[in-house]
């Protein structure tokens, strides 16, 4: 509803009720006016139920205009009352009630329109059971949600959906968490794995350790955050209100001119320029073009909600559909970020199970996916693991640590050039696995003795692009997106291979976190609109310096959900094509609405203005564009992904540090 309504629903579903009733009275009255007009020709009767009706349509309008002339605001309360006023001053009682009745029904009408949009995101509350099965004593027992505590073990049946977020701890099953990340396909989850408060068991019984709260649950603060955003106000709506506060008294004021100029200076009939001065009051209640932006927003941000999209606030929904470039993180966003080892070469007469294990020795003490992967091939290998001392990160570069008594230095080749340590017979390898489009990862001894400072070999890793991420790329071109740039931490032929086989147009390789600020930098004074799409903690810098910072995986992330202006729950790409189609779907429909609203104002300002338009034909007009805003505005709850871009990506667990 506008925003001079929202407080009919913080009163309550009473008032709500009262208004509906009195509105509906009010369209009684009316027709029994006409009748008795029509039948019985009885005028005092006719007028007095013409009246009742002015009364019982008035009511809950007469109050804000009040309330609108104390506070030297005009709005379109006011307006309407003023020209309902005059009309019955003149006798036009008919039109009078006509006017209040059809007013007060498009006020119920766009109530109910937003009521419906924002019942899309409340449904969500209902998806969650509200008892869970507590394991207390030794039995299973039903207990309320609100009283379950965290770390308490609760029974999850086949078929039944989760009450509370947490932690598996016996049992395996598949889980639809589509309510929550929209993935059209069930997730197995197993032993360790988390689960979401309103996602659905499939066949097998799961125990699960609660880990959050009912009031704390992803589903809640999903909830909670779509309703903090349709409170924000979109940049179309800002410019309808600082229109409205500038539009209402210059309606007056020419309503006040129109009244009096033609009969004081060219002694026209003053009850003629009267009534058109009351016609141009109605016409001019910008009923529609307040009503335009609130609804489309609303709906934009319940529909993608219902997609396991979440975006923060009207004002991204409208800024996505301005992107000119999205710049992409490369692992675990362009590619599963899950890398797999597929070469250990062993340089100056060391063995393979030696580099493997002393990488693997200082990779230990790092989450990042590249160390893992060197860790899973060693343990593959039954591997000795030694104690890595002295360990020293060097920030997204490698690492520095002493195994078995001699000193260690592992990471990019850019790191050994920095070091001057002699990288002659490993650049072939390097060179050669690169163009593979593998990463490469070195290994160098430092015996403190310059001379003797050597590389011990080259671990390729590679890490596969997503399914569906060429699709992806290929599909954002029909959405007017100038450019995709991929940024990564990567060396250059990784970067190039992988940015050739999903179609970036651009890649920038080997960057620091502070590079990738730098070159958002760059792309939004050549661009203007830029998104920045990574996994919204590694990234972060880079997610919060673009125009629009979308965050993937985010349903198991609290700092991700948080700091992302757009979170795409699910581990999906595909989710970004349906989220920019949906932004550009909402700012056509945002400004189809103004338009049409402001040239429905004028044409019937010149037919009132030259004598051809009526009180009930003002009002009729002005509540067919506010329904037909309405109804196209609406259209934005049935939007849906695109059926065929890629596979349905699903992953039952994220890496737990993705970044490059």
């Amino acid at each position: 509803m506008k925003h001079e309504h929202q407080g009919d629903h913080c009163c309550g579903d009473g008032v709500e009720r009262r208004t509906l009733v009195l509105t509906a009275v009010s369209g009684g009255l009316l027709a029994t006016g006409f009748a008795v007009g029509h039948l019985a020709h009885i005028e005092r009767v006719e007028t007095v139920i013409f009246a009742l009706a002015i009364v019982c349509g008035g009511m809950p309008i007469a109050p804000k205009a009040l309330q609108s002339a104390l506070r030297l605001n005009p709005d379109m309360n006011l307006l309407m009352t003023v020209a309902v006023l005059g009309a019955a001053a003149i006798g036009q009682w008919h039109e009078a009630a006509t006017v209040i009745f059809l007013f007060a029904l498009a006020e119920t009408l766009e109530d109910f329109s937003l009521d419906r949009a924002r019942a899309a995101i409340r449904k969500l509350l209902d998806i969650a059971p509200k008892e869970a099965l507590v394991k207390r004593n030794g039995h299973a027992v039903g207990v309320p949600v609100e009283a379950v505590e965290v770390g308490e073990v609760i029974v999850t049946r086949p078929g039944e959906k989760f009450p509370l977020d947490g932690e598996v701890v016996a049992g395996s099953s598949a889980v639809n968490q589509a309510p929550i990340t929209g993935e059209s396909l069930p997730v197995e989850k197993s032993v360790g794995d988390t689960v979401f408060a309103g996602s659905l068991n499939g066949h097998g019984a799961l125990e699960v350790k609660v880990t959050r709260l009912i009031q704390d649950t992803t589903l809640a603060r999903i909830i909670r955050m779509v309703e903090e955003a349709q409170e924000q106000r979109a940049p179309s709506q800002r410019f309808v209100d600082r229109f409205a506060r500038y539009y209402t008294p210059a309606v007056l004021i020419g309503a006040v001119l129109v009244m009096s100029l033609p009969p004081l200076l060219f002694a026209q009939p003053f009850g003629v320029w009267f009534y058109r001065a009351l016609v141009m009051l109605v016409i001019a209640c910008p009923c529609a073009l307040v009503i335009s932006t609130p609804v489309a927003v609303v709906s934009g941000l319940a529909s993608a909600a219902r997609q396991g999209v979440l975006i923060k606030g009207g004002i991204y929904l409208e800024q996505a559909g301005n992107l000119k470039v999205i710049a992409f993180d490369k692992t675990g966003t362009l590619t599963k970020g899950m890398p797999e080892v597929t070469d250990v070469i062993p340089l100056n007469d060391h063995t393979s199970a030696h580099l493997l294990s002393v990488a693997a020795a200082l990779e230990s003490r790092s989450e990042h996916p590249l160390a893992q992967a060197v860790l899973r091939k060693a343990q593959a290998e039954g591997l000795p693991l030694p104690e890595a001392e002295d360990f020293q990160a060097v920030a997204g570069k490698g690492a520095k640590g002493n195994v078995e008594g001699r000193s260690f230095t592992l990471g990019s080749l850019r790191l050994f050039h920095e070091l001057n340590v002699e990288t002659r017979g490993a650049q072939e390898v390097v060179q050669r696995l690169q163009d593979e489009g593998k990463t490469t990862i070195l290994l160098g001894s430092d015996s403190r003795v310059r001379a003797d400072d050597h590389v011990c070999g080259v671990i390729g890793v590679a890490d596969d692009v997503r399914p569906a991420a060429a699709e992806v790329i290929a599909h954002l071109r029909p959405h007017c997106v100038a450019k995709t740039v991929m940024l990564t931490g990567d060396n250059e032929g990784t970067a190039r291979a992988i940015a050739q086989r999903v179609g970036i147009d651009e890649y920038r390789a080997e960057l620091l976190p502070e590079d990738k600020v730098t070159a958002i930098r760059e792309l939004l004074s050549q661009y203007g609109n830029v998104a920045m799409v990574g996994d919204g903690v590694n990234d972060a810098p880079a997610l919060a310096t673009a125009t629009i910072g979308i965050a993937m995986g985010t349903a198991g992330s609290d700092t991700a959900l948080e700091t992302a202006d757009i979170a795409l729950m699910a581990d999906d790409l595909t989710k970004l094509p349906f989220a920019i189609h949906l932004s550009r779907s909402a700012l056509r429909i945002i400004r189809f609405n103004i338009a049409f609203s402001l040239s429905i104002k004028g044409v019937f300002l010149l037919l009132a203005l030259v004598g051809k338009a009526t009180l009930w034909m003002a009002v009729a007009a002005d509540m067919g564009a506010s329904l037909l805003v309405i109804a196209n505005s609406l259209r934005l709850l049935t939007a849906e992904p695109k059926a065929n871009i890629g596979p349905p990506e699903t992953h039952s667990q994220r890496s737990a540090d993705i970044g490059d």
